[in-house]
Protein backbone atom coordinates (compact mmCIF):
# COMPACT_ATOMS: atom_id res chain seq x y z
CA UNK A 1 0.00 0.00 0.00
CA UNK A 2 2.86 2.41 0.55
CA UNK A 3 3.96 2.35 -3.42
CA UNK A 4 0.05 3.03 -3.86
CA UNK A 5 0.12 6.00 -1.60
CA UNK A 6 3.58 7.46 -3.23
CA UNK A 7 2.27 6.91 -6.50
CA UNK A 8 -1.09 9.36 -5.67
CA UNK A 9 1.54 11.63 -4.00
CA UNK A 10 3.59 12.11 -7.11
CA UNK A 11 0.39 12.55 -9.20
CA UNK A 12 -1.25 15.29 -6.94
CA UNK A 13 2.28 17.00 -7.00
CA UNK A 14 2.50 17.21 -10.49
CA UNK A 15 -1.54 18.06 -11.11
CA UNK A 16 -0.81 20.90 -8.98
CA UNK A 17 1.48 22.45 -10.88
CA UNK A 18 0.03 21.09 -14.36
CA UNK A 19 -2.32 23.04 -14.02
CA UNK A 20 -2.35 26.18 -11.93
CA UNK A 21 -5.79 28.32 -11.85
CA UNK A 22 -4.95 32.20 -10.35
CA UNK A 23 -7.49 34.96 -8.97
CA UNK A 24 -6.21 38.36 -9.95
CA UNK A 25 -6.85 40.63 -7.05
CA UNK A 26 -6.26 44.53 -7.23
CA UNK A 27 -5.90 46.56 -4.56
CA UNK A 28 -5.85 49.91 -6.22
CA UNK A 29 -3.65 52.09 -7.82
CA UNK A 30 -3.77 52.93 -11.40
CA UNK A 31 -4.74 49.54 -13.00
CA UNK A 32 -1.41 50.08 -15.32
CA UNK A 33 -0.38 46.64 -14.26
CA UNK A 34 -4.03 44.86 -14.28
CA UNK A 35 -4.33 45.93 -18.01
CA UNK A 36 -0.93 43.84 -18.36
CA UNK A 37 -1.89 41.10 -16.14
CA UNK A 38 -4.93 40.79 -18.82
CA UNK A 39 -2.39 40.94 -21.36
CA UNK A 40 -0.23 37.81 -20.19
CA UNK A 41 -3.70 35.85 -20.36
CA UNK A 42 -4.46 36.55 -23.57
CA UNK A 43 -3.28 34.18 -26.58
CA UNK A 44 -0.67 36.42 -27.43
CA UNK A 45 1.26 35.71 -24.34
CA UNK A 46 -0.09 32.24 -23.90
CA UNK A 47 -0.81 31.80 -20.41
CA UNK A 48 -2.35 28.65 -20.83
CA UNK A 49 0.48 26.82 -22.19
CA UNK A 50 0.94 26.36 -18.94
CA UNK A 51 -2.09 25.37 -17.61
CA UNK A 52 -2.70 28.45 -15.63
CA UNK A 53 -6.73 29.98 -16.23
CA UNK A 54 -8.29 32.64 -14.63
CA UNK A 55 -10.97 31.88 -12.75
CA UNK A 56 -13.05 33.89 -10.49
CA UNK A 57 -13.36 31.86 -6.87
CA UNK A 58 -10.60 32.36 -3.88
CA UNK A 59 -11.88 28.61 -2.90
CA UNK A 60 -10.85 27.73 -6.52
CA UNK A 61 -7.52 29.27 -7.06
CA UNK A 62 -4.04 28.12 -6.59
CA UNK A 63 -2.24 31.57 -7.36
CA UNK A 64 -3.10 35.39 -5.94
CA UNK A 65 -2.17 37.80 -8.45
CA UNK A 66 -1.85 41.35 -6.67
CA UNK A 67 -1.82 44.15 -8.08
CA UNK A 68 -2.07 47.56 -6.50
CA UNK A 69 -0.69 49.48 -2.82
CA UNK A 70 -2.09 47.58 0.47
CA UNK A 71 -4.66 49.85 1.67
CA UNK A 72 -6.31 50.64 5.09
CA UNK A 73 -9.87 49.53 3.19
CA UNK A 74 -8.62 46.91 1.37
CA UNK A 75 -6.46 45.30 3.50
CA UNK A 76 -9.31 43.09 5.35
CA UNK A 77 -10.64 42.14 2.00
CA UNK A 78 -7.10 41.22 0.46
CA UNK A 79 -6.79 38.50 3.99
CA UNK A 80 -10.04 36.77 3.45
CA UNK A 81 -9.25 36.48 0.30
CA UNK A 82 -5.85 34.93 1.07
CA UNK A 83 -7.57 32.31 3.60
CA UNK A 84 -10.18 31.18 1.65
CA UNK A 85 -7.61 30.14 -1.16
CA UNK A 86 -6.69 26.04 -0.01
CA UNK A 87 -3.20 25.28 0.41
CA UNK A 88 -1.00 25.11 -1.00
CA UNK A 89 -0.96 28.20 -3.03
CA UNK A 90 1.09 31.00 -4.00
CA UNK A 91 1.02 35.07 -4.12
CA UNK A 92 2.01 36.94 -6.84
CA UNK A 93 2.84 41.11 -5.87
CA UNK A 94 2.68 42.64 -9.30
CA UNK A 95 4.37 45.67 -9.84
CA UNK A 96 5.93 48.54 -7.35
CA UNK A 97 2.84 49.40 -5.91
CA UNK A 98 2.55 46.10 -4.63
CA UNK A 99 5.84 45.72 -3.80
CA UNK A 100 6.86 48.87 -1.68
CA UNK A 101 3.14 51.13 -2.28
CA UNK A 102 5.07 52.81 -5.40
CA UNK A 103 4.00 56.38 -5.98
CA UNK A 104 1.30 55.79 -3.11
CA UNK A 105 3.71 55.31 -0.96
CA UNK A 106 3.35 57.86 1.97
CA UNK A 107 -0.31 58.16 1.45
CA UNK A 108 -1.56 58.66 5.32
CA UNK A 109 -4.45 55.50 3.73
CA UNK A 110 -1.64 52.88 2.50
CA UNK A 111 0.19 50.34 4.67
CA UNK A 112 3.08 49.77 2.12
CA UNK A 113 3.08 46.57 -0.07
CA UNK A 114 1.09 43.51 0.03
CA UNK A 115 3.63 41.86 1.69
CA UNK A 116 2.52 43.21 5.27
CA UNK A 117 -0.86 42.02 4.53
CA UNK A 118 -0.32 38.82 3.15
CA UNK A 119 2.83 36.33 2.77
CA UNK A 120 4.35 37.19 -0.93
CA UNK A 121 5.95 34.73 -2.66
CA UNK A 122 7.09 36.52 -5.85
CA UNK A 123 7.43 39.85 -6.47
CA UNK A 124 7.36 41.14 -9.95
CA UNK A 125 8.97 44.58 -10.22
CA UNK A 126 8.25 47.30 -12.71
CA UNK A 127 5.96 50.16 -13.12
CA UNK A 128 4.18 48.47 -14.79
CA UNK A 129 6.00 44.85 -15.72
CA UNK A 130 5.67 43.67 -19.25
CA UNK A 131 3.42 40.62 -19.72
CA UNK A 132 6.50 38.26 -20.25
CA UNK A 133 8.01 39.10 -16.98
CA UNK A 134 4.52 38.32 -15.12
CA UNK A 135 3.87 35.12 -16.62
CA UNK A 136 8.05 34.06 -16.18
CA UNK A 137 6.38 35.35 -12.50
CA UNK A 138 3.19 33.56 -12.54
CA UNK A 139 5.76 30.16 -13.39
CA UNK A 140 8.44 31.34 -10.98
CA UNK A 141 4.91 30.81 -7.75
CA UNK A 142 4.37 27.59 -9.16
CA UNK A 143 7.43 25.66 -7.86
CA UNK A 144 5.59 26.55 -4.42
CA UNK A 145 2.64 24.42 -5.42
CA UNK A 146 4.00 21.12 -5.31
CA UNK A 147 4.43 20.63 -1.69
CA UNK A 148 2.06 22.24 1.23
CA UNK A 149 3.64 24.21 3.20
CA UNK A 150 2.86 25.61 6.70
CA UNK A 151 0.96 28.64 7.37
CA UNK A 152 3.13 31.47 7.09
CA UNK A 153 3.17 35.36 7.96
CA UNK A 154 3.02 38.57 5.74
CA UNK A 155 6.94 38.67 4.86
CA UNK A 156 6.22 42.87 4.47
CA UNK A 157 8.35 43.41 1.22
CA UNK A 158 11.81 43.61 -1.12
CA UNK A 159 11.84 47.12 -0.47
CA UNK A 160 12.28 50.42 -2.69
CA UNK A 161 16.24 49.71 -2.89
CA UNK A 162 16.10 46.08 -3.97
CA UNK A 163 13.72 47.18 -7.00
CA UNK A 164 15.70 50.39 -7.94
CA UNK A 165 18.89 48.41 -8.92
CA UNK A 166 17.27 46.57 -11.42
CA UNK A 167 17.93 47.37 -14.68
CA UNK A 168 14.92 48.68 -16.68
CA UNK A 169 13.29 46.23 -19.27
CA UNK A 170 14.46 47.09 -22.73
CA UNK A 171 11.34 47.98 -25.05
CA UNK A 172 10.12 51.10 -26.08
CA UNK A 173 10.67 54.21 -24.54
CA UNK A 174 12.78 52.47 -21.98
CA UNK A 175 16.23 52.76 -20.65
CA UNK A 176 19.00 50.16 -21.60
CA UNK A 177 21.61 50.03 -18.85
CA UNK A 178 23.68 47.45 -17.67
CA UNK A 179 22.56 46.69 -13.93
CA UNK A 180 25.28 47.44 -11.47
CA UNK A 181 26.47 49.98 -13.48
CA UNK A 182 24.48 53.07 -11.39
CA UNK A 183 23.01 54.36 -14.30
CA UNK A 184 19.77 52.45 -13.62
CA UNK A 185 19.60 53.20 -10.31
CA UNK A 186 19.84 56.82 -11.40
CA UNK A 187 17.34 56.65 -14.22
CA UNK A 188 14.32 54.96 -11.59
CA UNK A 189 15.18 57.95 -9.11
CA UNK A 190 14.10 60.09 -12.13
CA UNK A 191 11.43 58.40 -12.42
CA UNK A 192 10.12 58.03 -9.17
CA UNK A 193 10.58 62.13 -8.53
Amino acid sequence: MTWLSALAGRWVRRSRVKSPWLLHFDCGGCNGCDIEVLDALTPRHSAERFGVINVGDPRQADLLVVTGPANRRNAGVLRAVYEQMSEPKSVVAVGSCAAHGGIFRGAPNILGGVGTVVPVDVFVAGCPPPPHRILAGMIEAIGALAEVRPARAPNGGPGLPSLVTQAPDSGPGRDRWPPGSGRAAEAADARAE
